[in-house]
């Protein structure tokens, strides 16, 4: 087992080596001496870095030198010596190698050394190496933050507790007669310092499975941020580390790819409907057909259930997603416009009331249909589910609407100047379940306001990735997400405080401090679309509500 291991390092090594040689751009081969030499040279290096990263015994290195050496003294005693001109100068013979034909060599040795070590990496040849089958990734994130609250937000003691509807219960909890003290929260100034540390792992267990594994900062009460606040445990006290990630991914064949468990979102699109930090549970299907040299597509289908179905009591809630796409790389640099158009449908995820017959039949009375808080955000168009003569203290909120989004995005890199890029991209989304005679007959209110249409509009000129020293970029959105375009709970969490039902700029820039260091700024105004407070034939007039905060980051990343 142990010889197998080592005769596979010696053929990655041997094939790394002229893989290196040819990459180089090679008109002549002067003398076959001075390449023997070279390539002795290249060899030493390469065998001497791989003891002192414990790949290979310095024993084996040793015998394997020695052998070498043996047989390449044998050789060049048996060449020729060189030719001398009649000016005393060796003659040099140049041997023209087409770039096409050097081109193909290097891939084949590249195709060679990656069926020989496993995907570029030095591993045996059983492939029982375990540091040559898993890979590490991290990143760390200072933030500071400052919120600002409009002075003309409507204070937080005008409303109403009692209200049947909402799209901001946190609001409710605040108004009410006496809560004049609590106008701050709605009108005031703040600032916290945030940390959110992430450590990745993928490790192969054979060529076509691998098991992946995620722990970050964070907590259970939301799914789309893993930020920790400073002092937010109090006294120096420690933080919470939740898995993140846990999933093992299948791929039968290159184009195919299949996840299962907790993995990250596997969907194209970007954080109007699905927040940046957002991973999804259950299990999905990427196809990956390579259409033309220049044109690829992609189609991505998955199930995720939300929560789980109690006989007698409640109905799982789950999502059926399936997503299309195409990726064109077109023109003489890397420009690329991709499209994709994707439906989210979620099941039983209205809210349901509860009657006076469930609440007296059930023996264990539970609420069948809440959108708990532990996971919502603002913005959702809300009603009180509680039956009429529950006991229960809180108030429990159910969707007053259904959801399937539509989901159209489109980017555009423009790659001319490379390594400066110019990128647009395009997001519009639409929820089709959206009916005010639905929500009417659900609630038994009628509702006069919300939207189902959500859009974003992006430009980003610059460097794609910040890895260096001066790289930069810059950005300038407009955002607009109505109130029941999508399902709060999965969106952005930081504009407007989270959620939807808001509309607004975000103007952002990077610049890179040091390899895979870089400093972040973003500025998010935003403003409400439709009241915080339903408007109702007894509503008389909508409420306000604008924030804008400034972001300042430093992240890393290894």
């Amino acid at each position: 087992m142990k010889t197998n291991r080592l005769r596979g390092h010696k053929h990655a090594v041997i094939a790394l080596c002229a893989s290196g040689l040819l990459s180089a751009p090679f008109a002549a081969r002067a003398d076959e001496r001075e390449d023997l030499e070279r390539l002795r040279a290249t060899v030493l290096g390469l065998m001497e870095s791989l003891v002192k990263n414990g790949v290979l015994p310095r024993a084996k290195v040793d015998a394997m030198m020695r052998e070498a050496e043996t047989k390449a003294s044998t050789r060049l005693a048996q060449l020729p010596p060189p030719e001398i001109g009649v000016d005393g100068k060796r003659i040099v013979r140049v041997q023209f190698v087409p770039e096409a034909v050097r081109t193909q060599m290097r891939e084949q040795i590249k195709a060679e050394v990656a069926a020989q070590t496993g995907s570029g990496r030095i591993a045996g040849s059983d492939g029982n190496d375990l540091a040559s089958r898993i890979r590490l990734e991290a990143d760390i994130r200072l933030r500071g933050e400052m919120t600002r609250l409009d002075g003309d937000n409507t204070p937080a003691k005008s409303y109403d507790s009692a209200a049947q509807a909402t799209r901001a219960p946190d609001f409710l909890a605040l108004g009410g007669p006496g809560k004049d003290l609590h106008t701050a929260n709605t009108t005031g100034k703040s600032s916290r310092e945030r940390v959110r540390a992430r450590v990745g792992m993928e490790a192969d267990i054979t060529d076509t499975v691998t098991a992946v594994l995620g722990i970050a900062t964070g907590s259970t009460t939301g799914p789309t941020s893993t930020n920790q606040t400073l002092s937010g445990t109090g006294f120096f006290n420690k933080y919470n580390v939740v898995v993140d990630r846990a999933a093992l991914r299948i791929k039968p064949l290159p184009w195919i790819t299949l996840n299962g468990g907790r993995f990250r979102n596997p969907f194209v699109g970007t954080d109007l409907v699905w927040a940046d930090d957002l991973n999804f549970e259950g299990v999905s299907m990427t196809l990956k057909p390579q259409l033309s040299p220049s044109v690829g597509s992609f189609v991505t289908a998955g199930w995720f259930p939300l929560s789980p179905g109690v006989p007698n009591q409640s109905k799982g809630r789950s999502l059926l997603a399936v997503q299309g796409g195409m990726d064109w790389q077109f023109g003489q640099k890397d420009n690329r416009l991709k499209v994709a158009a994707a439906l989210y449908d979620f099941h039983a995820i209205e809210g349901v009331a509860e009657t006076q017959s469930s609440y007296q039949n059930a023996p264990d009375y539970v609420v069948r249909s809440e959108y708990g808080a532990g996971y919502r955000q603002r913005g959702n168009t809300l009603f009180r589910i509680n039956a009429p003569t529950s006991v229960d203290a809180a108030t429990n909120w159910g969707l007053a609407s259904g959801f399937r989004e539509l989901d159209l995005t489109a980017s555009l890199d423009v790659a001319q100047f490379d390594p400066f890029h110019v990128i647009l991209t395009g997001d519009i989304v639409k929820n089709l379940k959206f009916k005010r005679a639905d929500i009417k007959q659900r609630t038994g209110l009628d509702i006069a306001d919300g939207k189902s249409l959500g859009f974003l509009a992006k430009a980003q000129i610059g460097d794609v990735a910040i890895n260096r020293l001066g790289a930069w970029n810059a950005s300038l959105a407009y955002r607009y997400l109505g109130s029941d375009a999508v399902v709060d709970a999965f969106t952005n969490s930081d504009f407007g405080l989270g959620g939807t039902n808001t509309k607004g700029v975000i103007l952002g820039m990077n610049f890179g401090l040091a390899k895979n260091t870089w400093i972040s700024a973003r500025w998010l105004s935003a403003n409400l679309i439709d009241g915080a407070v339903p408007v109702t034939s007894s509503t008389t007039k909508p409420t306000k509500f604008a924030s804008d905060i400034l972001q300042l980051d430093l992240n890393s990343k290894f």
